[in-house]
C-alpha cells in the first residue's frame, strides 16, 4: 500500500514538472534587418532663404575615405543646376560649408533641392528648402544737397540692398548714388528735372549715361513727367556706386552768388594786369 501511494505523489509531482516546462513559451526571433545608419546625411540651418541669404550646409559621411571631396549640387524647381561646389570632409567623417544664395541663376521662387554626393555615385543625399527671388522694397526719400540752392528730395525704391549716399558731381554733370548691395537687386530713383537732366541741342529728352563701377549699363526702364525721369537700374551683389550723367545740373552757387563770383574774378585779373604794368622795367 505504502509503495502504491508513493508511486501515485510520484506521478503527480512529474506531471506538475511536464506542466511547467510546457507553459515557457519563447519569443521568436525576429528576421526583419536592424536599421543601419545612413551613408550620408545632409541638413540646412534653415527651412527658407530669400535672395542675398547664406545657407548653412552640414552633415556627415559613415566611411571617411582620405582625399575624396564631398560634391555639393543646388537644383531651382525646375531640376536646373544653380551652384555647385566640392569641400573636404573631416577625418571624423563631418562636414560643413555656406553657399550664397544670389545670383544670375538664382531667379525663381520655389522649392529648391540639395542635393550631395561622397565617393561612389550610389553615396547620394537629398534635402529641400524653400527660397523666394524678391525680398521687401525699402521706399524712402533722400535730401540730395546742392550748395547754396538748398536740397532737392530723390524718391527711391530698392530691393536687395540699402542707399547710404547720394552726391552731386558738378564738373561731370552727374548724380551718383552710393549703395550697399547685399545681394542683386533693383533701385528706381525719381530725378527732380530741376536737379538734373539730359537734353538733346534742339532741347528733347535724350538718354542718361548710366555707369556702375565704371561700366556701362542700360536702365530696365524709365518713366517721365514734366516734373521728374525715373530711372530703373538693376545692380548686382557688391555693386557700391551708380552715376546717372546728364547735360545738365543745378549750379553749384545761385544766379546772383555766380555775379559776384565773376566779378571777383574779374577784378583780379584787371588788379594782377596793373601789377604786371608797375613790374615792367622802363626803357
Amino acid at each position: 500500500m505504502r509503495y502504491y501511494v508513493f508511486s501515485i505523489i510520484t506521478i503527480l509531482l512529474l506531471s506538475t514538472m511536464n506542466f511547467t516546462t510546457f507553459g515557457q513559451v519563447t519569443e521568436p526571433k525576429s528576421t526583419e534587418p536592424k536599421p543601419t545608419e545612413p551613408n550620408i546625411t545632409t541638413t540646412t540651418d534653415k527651412t527658407s532663404y530669400v535672395n542675398g541669404d547664406t545657407i548653412v550646409i552640414s552633415g556627415g559621411v559613415k566611411a571617411f575615405v582620405e582625399g575624396t571631396p564631398l560634391t555639393i549640387q543646388i537644383l531651382d524647381p525646375d531640376k536646373n543646376l544653380v551652384q555647385i561646389a566640392q569641400i573636404d570632409v573631416a577625418k571624423d567623417g563631418k562636414y560643413t560649408t555656406t553657399i550664397k544664395a544670389t545670383g544670375a541663376l538664382w531667379k525663381k521662387s520655389g522649392t529648391y533641392t540639395l542635393k550631395v554626393q561622397y565617393g561612389l555615385p550610389n553615396v547620394v543625399a537629398e534635402t529641400n528648402f524653400e527660397f523666394k527671388t524678391a525680398t521687401t522694397p525699402i521706399s524712402k526719400i533722400f535730401e540730395v544737397k546742392a550748395g547754396n540752392r538748398g536740397t532737392f528730395d530723390v524718391k527711391y525704391t530698392i530691393n536687395g540692398g540699402t542707399i547710404k549716399d547720394i552726391t552731386i558731381d558738378y564738373e561731370g554733370l552727374a548724380l551718383i548714388a552710393s549703395i550697399n548691395a547685399t545681394g542683386d537687386g533693383i533701385v528706381s530713383l525719381e530725378i527732380p528735372r530741376a536737379l538734373m537732366d539730359a537734353k538733346t541741342s534742339s532741347g528733347d529728352d535724350d538718354a542718361f549715361i548710366i555707369l556702375i563701377d565704371g561700366a556701362e549699363v542700360k536702365p530696365q526702364k524709365e518713366e517721365k513727367n514734366t516734373e521728374s525721369r525715373t530711372l530703373t537700374i538693376q545692380f548686382l551683389q557688391g555693386d557700391s556706386d551708380i552715376e546717372i550723367i546728364g547735360t545738365q545740373i543745378v549750379p553749384e552757387f545761385g544766379a546772383i552768388a555766380a555775379l559776384v563770383l565773376a566779378i571777383a574774378i574779374i577784378s583780379i585779373i584787371a588788379v594782377s594786369a596793373k601789377t604786371r604794368l608797375r613790374l615792367m622795367p622802363k626803357y
